[in-house]
């Protein structure tokens, strides 16, 4: 059933419908899997990740750590829209052009149908747990209210119930910024030579101070100048900068390298639209349905997913399993920082889910 270990596979799953009507044909699912073990534990990963969790969560995976593929089999899927394997905007479409604009606007739930799509394709009727943070932990939420039969429990990370109207805001001035780059061509840049490069790193530049921390960014930049460069001139320059500008100059450069405007329009608007009190009879009672023994972790610093976000999830969700609480001056980041805390927290989610009876966790 199982692909090669680590090793990027794609799956179909056929034709997939949005939420909203809109119809994928033919769409396809990428993934990597690693261990044998019994127990299937499914990640989920944020925005700008992938399926490749030995690169970003390497920390925690592994023979003696908390996913230990001796025991668990875990799995990471490329969410739908993404552009790492799984159908998105740069896809080819049934005219085998790619789907720019004519790609359909995904939603969480929509990423969560896909992925049910995919396990059931591969003959996976449950899971052990589902673990996730950022744009996964909305997912993982989804997961427990759309397929609550199919998982034994949930933890969710780093994550609200729903988008306030804040983030709204900072995602939405994310997607003016790639789409007011003369390259973006209404989304259809596939096919013209260029890319909105400049955007997508102007976009990076506003989400990577959300996730930093205000306090760890000041400790370590301050208003100290680009080394050779003085942004205290007598007329400005956009070539004297900050130390900080060049920071967030780099993590714009690096995103532009790996990841595709297209699908960070894409995700970056699901995010927008995660409610889970959408159509349910609000938050609060979305919550309280939630059967599904769920952990709740979040960051002390955290700006994107400040820390009361996760604890309004503790006090609502209907079988808490847990709560933890990640102390780290990297805000929002740190659920991918902080490996020694993820760890422990991760262990302890996995052993409370082998014998869920609740429990109050912090670190």
């Amino acid at each position: 059933m199982w692909a090669p270990e680590a090793e990027l596979t794609v799956v179909p799953i056929g034709d997939f419908t949005t939420e909203a009507g809109a119809t994928i044909p033919d769409a396809f699912i990428a993934y990597q899997r690693w261990g044998t073990g019994d127990e299937i534990v499914l990640v989920e990963h944020a925005l700008t990740g992938d399926s490749n969790v030995a690169d970003w969560w390497g920390e925690a995976l592994g023979p003696g750590k908390a996913l230990d593929p001796e025991r668990y089999t875990v799995v990471c899927t490329n969410v739908i829209g993404g552009c790492k394997g799984s159908v998105g905007p740069a896809s080819p479409a049934p005219d085998a052009s790619p789907y720019g604009s004519r790609f359909p606007a995904i939603s969480i739930r929509d990423q969560v149908h896909a992925e049910k799509q995919f396990l059931d394709a591969l003959g996976v009727d449950k899971v052990h747990a589902i673990i996730g943070g950022s744009m996964g932990g909305a997912r993982t939420l989804e997961w427990c209210l759309l397929y609550p039969e199919f998982l034994d429990a949930a933890c969710v990370i780093a994550v609200s119930a729903r988008a306030s109207a804040w983030q709204i805001g900072i995602q939405s001035a994310q997607i003016s910024a790639i789409e007011r780059d003369p390259a973006w061509h209404g989304g259809d840049y596939y096919t013209t030579g260029q890319s909105p490069k400049q955007g997508l790193a102007a976009a990076r530049r506003i989400a990577h101070l959300t996730y930093r921390g205000e306090l760890e960014v000041d400790e370590r930049f301050g208003t100290s100048a680009q080394p050779g460069e003085n942004p205290l001139g007598a007329y400005r320059s956009s070539d004297q900068r900050f130390a900080v500008d060049s920071y967030l100059d780099h993590q714009g450069d690096k995103l532009v390298q790996r990841f595709d405007a297209g699908s960070y329009v894409t995700l970056t608007d699901s995010l927008n639209r995660h409610d889970v009190g959408r159509g349910r009879g609000g938050l609060n009672k979305a919550l309280a349905s939630i059967a599904v023994p769920t952990m709740i972790v979040g960051v002390d610093t955290d700006i994107l997913y400040p820390y009361h976000q996760q604890e309004h999830l503790s006090r609502n969700v209907g079988n808490l399993l847990g709560i933890a609480k990640i102390t780290s001056p990297c805000g929002h980041d740190a659920f991918l920082t902080e490996t020694r805390q993820m760890d422990r927290i991760i262990r302890s989610f996995l052993a409370m889910a082998a014998s869920p009876g609740g429990a109050e966790y912090s670190i």
